[in-house]
């Protein structure tokens, strides 16, 4: 099977993700998206798709089964993929409406989604680690070697930790949570539908929802981000000086590599922090960080 990726030629906002260039280079669950989507399709059939596009499993088999001349469009009506290996899109092809599950992936946010996606698909466990008897895990997981999974540990949901690892004691992972490889996530931590940078410790008293978090992040002690607006609306956020709706009602922040917060730091629903920045003690995010 071969997909064929087309340059999308469009802006995108990574930022403050720096360290990714395309999305399908961006890993989740330890693998890459493209690797992933490439996983998702028969090893027989031959497809183009723009490189900024996230296409679910439903949806390729919707293309698939619609006939050998076909085009995914997205909900919005913007092209996804179509069929055979055409650097152009076929003229006259059926037109295939995907589900609201695939889009062009333009911010950083949207890789949140994805990983709901991904993890929720989980139907047994990989474990190549060490869980501990008195954790309890209801749902399934994915542990690397070398990582530890220590007492009191409490799993709600599926979960995917990298190697090198240290979980726990005494903390709580929910949602569709994907965490990379030597992290560390320490007591009384909540991590809830969250994706967690390779070498990033979340190490005591804080609570990460809706989040992603680059390489090498540091959070102090007593760190939260707030994901739900009083209003209960969608989250805004600006990009480019531009207020664009995220889609999400619950959404955390976005912080870059390299970021450390202080102790008691409290950060805004959707606020996005820049690589290499700092926090100061019992200081509150309410802006973009640059």
């Amino acid at each position: 099977m071969s997909i064929q990726l087309i340059p999308s030629n469009e802006l995108t906002s990574w930022w403050p993700l720096n360290t990714v260039d395309k999305a399908g280079d961006y890993q989740i669950a330890g693998s890459t998206l493209h690797d992933l989507q490439l996983a998702m399709v028969p090893a027989d059939v031959r497809l183009t798709q723009f490189d900024n596009a996230w296409i679910s499993h439903s949806d390729w088999l919707a293309l698939l089964e619609s006939g050998q001349d076909a085009v995914l469009e997205s909900a919005d009506a913007e092209v996804l993929a179509w069929t055979g290996d055409s650097a152009e899109r076929p003229v006259g092809a059926l037109i295939v409406v995907a589900s609201a599950n695939s889009f062009r992936i333009r911010f950083p946010w949207q890789l949140i989604a994805v990983n709901e996606q991904i993890v929720v698909t989980l139907d047994r466990d990989v474990i190549e680690g060490e869980v501990h008897p008195q954790a309890v895990i209801e749902g399934h997981i994915t542990l690397g070697k070398g990582s530890r999974i220590l007492p009191g540990v409490f799993i709600e949901g599926n979960v995917v930790i990298g190697e090198n690892c240290k979980i726990g004691p005494n903390c709580y992972l929910r949602g569709s949570t994907t965490i990379g490889d030597n992290c560390h996530i320490g007591q009384a931590v909540e991590i809830k539908n969250s994706l967690i940078g390779n070498k990033t410790a979340v190490g005591h008293l804080s609570y990460i929802g809706d989040s992603v978090l680059g390489h090498g992040v540091n959070l102090g002690a007593g760190t939260i981000t707030s994901n739900l607006r009083h209003d209960g609306k969608n989250h805004r956020s600006i990009v480019d000086e531009n207020l664009i709706d995220t889609g999400r009602r619950k959404f955390g922040a976005i912080i870059g590599d390299g970021t450390h917060t202080g102790i008691h730091t409290a950060i805004y629903p959707g606020r996005k922090l820049a690589a290499n920045t700092t926090t100061r003690p019992n200081e509150t995010v309410q802006k973009d960080i640059q």
